[in-house]
């Protein structure tokens, strides 16, 4: 009678390309010799048996040769119980089986899973081929488990090769950096199905920013870019970047700005008034004679240190001297007074 193909791939007579392509990723994985070493001569059989059923129902007129004459027609052999054949007697294929004859010679399991995988099968069944990427263990086995998954898994193969992450700025204010923030990303890119077929998706990317954080911090997101064939997905990368704030600067865990003010301010006393990035109002009195490079530092108003935000570093204050653009007589006179020693 010959091989039951549909029963060697567990697929009912009406399966389609989809559900072939399914069975047969999951035998190949299954019955693969290489994973099989205890009973290698049983899986090299079933291994063959797999990839004939499949690359025959998988071809649309093989298969109708096999659903209409067997296995024997395939070989342009009568089936059992068949006549010479004439005309009509297989209606299908006038002029009857004979006729039909195709000579069907398999290709070799080997190619039909390298076009499924990107790598050999049986590496000509006399065990695995080193392949690029490829490292086998002392024990032999272990390219499956690098390949599918330690359990023999039903998933495609993981490929060596993996092209640089993508990276993408992420501007963030300063605000943001000093409190925290939860930004949502939203990407598309290409995913490919268990059929091989390439659609689009979308995925929502959640970034948590912890208070602190400074310019050029990255967050990687694995395997998160455009799938392809025998092609790892790249990694999707966000690089914080500070946007600019009107009074504040950065300088490390430091926030520094620059208060204008008059000579006369500078030399008999000035109160600063900020409002912090987290909405504070904070008075500050400086007493102190303020020169061109005086600097005022109130500790822990600064920016939260990330390794444990509950410190913070300081907040400097700078100086801008307004001084006048003339002086009268009178005025030069009374500073000398003033000032003089």
């Amino acid at each position: 009678m010959g091989a039951d193909y549909y029963k060697v791939l567990g697929v009912d007579r009406g399966a389609g390309d989809d559900d072939l392509k399914k069975a047969y990723r999951k035998l190949a994985m299954r019955w693969h010799p290489d994973k099989n070493s205890t009973n290698k001569k049983e899986a090299e059989t079933k291994f063959k048996e797999i990839s004939v059923a499949y690359e025959v129902l998988s071809d649309p007129k093989k298969r109708a040769i096999y659903d209409q004459l067997g296995e024997e027609g395939l070989k342009g052999q009568p089936p059992p119980g068949a006549g010479a054949g004439g005309p009509g007697a297989f209606p299908f294929f006038p002029g009857g089986a004979h006729s039909t004859a195709h000579h069907f010679n398999p290709r070799s399991a080997d190619d039909i899973f390298k076009e499924f995988f990107g790598f050999p099968g049986m590496g000509g069944m006399g065990g695995m081929r080193a392949e690029p990427g490829f490292q086998r263990s002392m024990f032999g086995n272990d390219i499956f488990s690098s390949r599918f998954g330690a359990e023999g898994s039903t998933s495609m193969q993981q490929p060596s090769h993996k092209p640089p992450a993508i990276e993408n700025r992420l501007p963030v204010s300063l605000a943001d950096l000093y409190k925290g923030v939860t930004k949502k990303m939203k990407i598309s890119r290409e995913t490919i199905d268990a059929s091989g077929r390439i659609s689009n998706a979308e995925d929502i990317l959640t970034i948590e920013v912890k208070p602190g954080w400074k310019k050029g911090t990255k967050i990687t997101f694995p395997d998160k870019g455009n799938e392809a064939p025998n092609m790892k997905p790249a990694d999707i990368v966000f690089i914080i970047d500070e946007k600019p704030h009107d009074v504040f600067t950065r300088d490390g865990n430091d926030l520094v700005m620059t208060e204008k003010i008059s000579l006369v301010e500078a030399l008999t006393g000035y109160t600063a008034r900020v409002t912090t990035l987290d909405g504070r109002s904070l008075s500050l009195p400086i007493n102190s004679i303020i020169h061109p490079n005086y600097e005022e530092v109130i500790p822990r108003e600064g920016m939260p240190i990330p390794k444990d935000p509950t410190k913070k570093g300081n907040l400097r204050i700078k100086f801008n001297i307004m001084f006048p653009s003339r002086l009268t007589s009178d005025q030069k006179a009374g500073i000398k007074r003033l000032l003089g020693s």
